[in-house]
């Protein structure tokens, strides 16, 4: 099933995060959304994740840049599960360039308002069973 709405509203995160706007980033995530930041390490709430994302930018020396090559979108009512092929690069992080391709997956809720919000970020995917 292809939401048209929901692949902009996930490039235009991936645009907030290239160009750490993490103001405009925190209006993808709905009050009580989970992060993944790694296995092991979640961030709950906007403010954890807000956190975390300065962190994930100071980490990749302010050159991270994320998105989306291709989306598969699974909806049902107000839940929809997004399956990505996330690609991430940094080219001046600071022990070496980075390059990465993960199969992320994204559960996204329609709140009252209408407004598809994020309320798992996990652009792990299924690497976290390993």
């Amino acid at each position: 099933m292809q939401n048209n709405e929901l692949k902009q509203i996930v490039k235009n995160a991936d645009s907030a995060i290239n160009q750490e706007n993490f103001d405009d980033l925190m209006d993808f995530y709905s009050e009580d959304a989970i992060l993944v930041v790694k296995p092991g390490m979640l961030a709950k709430g906007k403010e954890e994740i807000r956190r975390a994302f300065e962190a994930i930018a100071d980490y990749f020396n302010h050159s991270l840049i994320v998105n989306q090559e291709k989306m598969e979108i699974i909806e049902t009512g107000d839940t929809a599960l997004v399956i990505a092929k996330a690609l991430l690069s940094a080219n001046q992080k600071t022990d070496s360039e980075f390059s990465m391709e993960r199969i992320a997956t994204y559960v996204f809720k329609k709140e009252s308002d209408g407004v598809w919000r994020c309320i798992v970020d996990n652009s792990y995917g299924a690497e976290l069973l390993e």
